[in-house]
């Protein structure tokens, strides 16, 4: 059965189906929906719930909570997911598992309270100090928000890592029709590191401090070699219209559906548009977008930001193609009509190069 709901409580709602027992946080608009809602509800489910002091404080709570073997998760908005850098850049080091969503906002400082896409290097380059990544998750509607949830937690047992789901205001608020019953924990990873004393076994000791520069840079490639499995292994995205496409698309989470309806006008308009959408930012795609340079030249990208996704976009191609960007800051939410408005300037323009 189908329930009215918005993001944010659909993110709590399938947490907890997931298996998450512990849920630390900090209020910050847009996302207080999530805090509120794991508020009344953990306690229902038998889990806990804690409204840190701050959001500094609730990531090191989930650290301790994942540290003895806990699924844990924190949630905040773009500045309070500044504040947590410390934390994930320890889980990462300590290789912790932890779900951390940020609901990002217009910026940079405070900004607004309206819809963006400005984190994306925040969260894709790791966003706090050392060599580290964190696998990154881009949901597009309020019903892959909440199927990503029981990902996200797999993942992070799984490779023993952060992973942060990456939404924005808009979606966090809006509300659409959820299922949930397909939605549980899948299975228990083996966590013979965590700390539950050692009455009956040797001593463990989780640590990120590590003195001997060896010892360190060993630790160092460990990880390295971890992100390698990653890169190899859990690359998501989804392609829409790009096997005739002589122009593909390239967005992700809300301005993806954006442009997916852009796209639908473009081809009223006999233009060959497509879409790659990619659902983990990090890992990105870049293989992918490079099979499909073989046969397209133009590629559009598309951001609710100045362009910060356009440098993996490039990476990806190498110097084929030919990318073009339009982008909206600051929390403003473009409509399809605009999008397909720029994406055909832009490609009776190309063709009009092409012939002369």
């Amino acid at each position: 059965m189908k329930r009215l709901m918005s993001g944010n409580a659909a993110v709590g709602e399938a947490a907890i189906l997931s298996g998450c027992t512990c849920y630390f946080g900090y209020p910050i608009t847009p996302q207080n929906e999530l805090t509120e809602y794991m508020a009344k509800r953990m306690p229902e489910s038998g889990g806990i719930f804690i409204q840190a002091e701050s959001e500094i404080a609730a990531i090191n709570m989930v650290l301790g909570a994942s540290v003895a073997g806990a699924r844990a998760m924190t949630s905040s908005s773009s500045p309070g997911i500044s504040l947590k850098q410390e934390g994930i850049s320890y889980l990462a080091a300590d290789e912790l598992p932890a779900v951390i969503v940020n609901m990002v906002r217009g910026g940079p400082g405070m900004g607004n309270i309206s819809p963006a896409q400005s984190d994306y290097m925040q969260a894709t380059r790791g966003g706090g100090h050392g060599d580290y990544k964190t696998i990154v998750l881009a949901p597009s509607s309020v019903q892959e928000l909440a199927d990503i949830v029981p990902v996200a937690f797999d993942l992070a047992d799984m490779y023993r890592n952060p992973v942060i789901i990456l939404g924005d205001g808009m979606l966090g608020q809006m509300m659409e029709p959820v299922e949930f019953e397909h939605i549980k924990k899948t299975k228990d990873y083996p966590k013979d590191y965590i700390l539950t004393g050692a009455e009956n076994r040797p001593s463990r000791m989780v640590r990120s401090l590590l003195f001997d520069t060896k010892e360190e840079e060993e630790h160092n490639w460990k990880l390295f070699r971890k992100f390698q499995r990653i890169e190899n292994n859990e690359i998501r995205y989804e392609t829409y219209l790009v096997e005739d496409a002589e122009l593909v698309v390239i967005a992700y989470g809300i301005a993806a559906r954006i442009a997916k309806g852009a796209i639908k006008r473009l081809r009223q308009e006999s233009i060959k548009a497509g879409l790659l959408r990619p659902i983990t930012l990090w890992p990105f795609p870049y293989k992918q977008i490079r099979e499909l340079a073989k046969t397209i030249n133009d590629f559009f990208v598309f951001e609710m930001s100045t362009g910060q996704m356009v440098e993996d976009v490039k990476l990806s191609l190498e110097g084929r193609g030919h990318i073009s960007f339009y982008g909206r800051p600051g929390g403003v939410i473009p409509t399809p009509i605009e999008i397909a408005r720029i994406i055909s300037r832009h490609y009776y323009k190309s063709q009009k190069v092409r012939k002369s």
